[in-house]
This record gives C-alpha cells, sequence and structure tokens, in this order.
C-alpha cells in the first residue's frame, strides 16, 4: 500500500489489540485505550462502537450480553479472524513506524533562521 492514511487503523489496531486478551465493554475499552496510551489516544463512544460493530459484522469480533447490577452489557473479544487482522495491521504500522523513524532520525535539514 503506497502512503496509507496511517491514522485509519489505529483504532482498529488498538481496539483488537486490547480485545485479544480480555474480553471488554465498549465504555472499558474506551477507558482503557486512554490509559493504556496515557491519554495519548483518546478515542470516544463516536469512534469506538463504529469500530466494534464494523469488526464484529466482518467476523474479527464476537460480542455476548451479559447483565450487570441491573443492565446489559455487551462485552467484545477478537476472533481467530480479528487475530489474524491484527497481525496485518501491526506489520503496516512497523512498515510505517519505520519509514517515519528513518526520515527523523537522520536530524535537522532545516537551517534555523
Amino acid at each position: 500500500m503506497t502512503n496509507p492514511n496511517f491514522m485509519n487503523g489505529v483504532p482498529e489496531l488498538v481496539i483488537l489489540k486490547l480485545l485479544q486478551s480480555r474480553e471488554m465493554y465498549g465504555y472499558e475499552l474506551v477507558q482503557a485505550i486512554r490509559t493504556q496510551t496515557g491519554d495519548a489516544i483518546s478515542l470516544g463512544e463516536g469512534v469506538v462502537y463504529p469500530v466494534l460493530h464494523a469488526l464484529e459484522r466482518e467476523g474479527a469480533l464476537k460480542s455476548r450480553r451479559k447483565a450487570v447490577n441491573g443492565r446489559v452489557r455487551v462485552y467484545y473479544t477478537a476472533t481467530v479472524k480479528g487475530t489474524k487482522r491484527l497481525a496485518g495491521l501491526f506489520a503496516q504500522w512497523n512498515r510505517i513506524a519505520g519509514a517515519i523513524g528513518g526520515v527523523t532520525t537522520e536530524g535537522p535539514h532545516v537551517q534555523a533562521v
């Protein structure tokens, strides 16, 4: 893929990675993303839920409903297909991060005025 918009895959990558280790519900994911990234990435429910629904439709996630304190929560977990997709997203991210690292470690090319 040439010149991918690398931020497009970040929500998927982070969500799949977190759900690979344990099941979580949507708001729990929102909080985990903030905590695990030190608030560097803050994805609201308006981003997280559409990604969860799309990944579930594609078979990358599965969900189950569970009653908790009188409320029904939908818990998500990664499937085998989701784990494979995560591996592809990691490979793409590592290529992009390596390319950016190659540019940024060469030192400044702009002279101070």
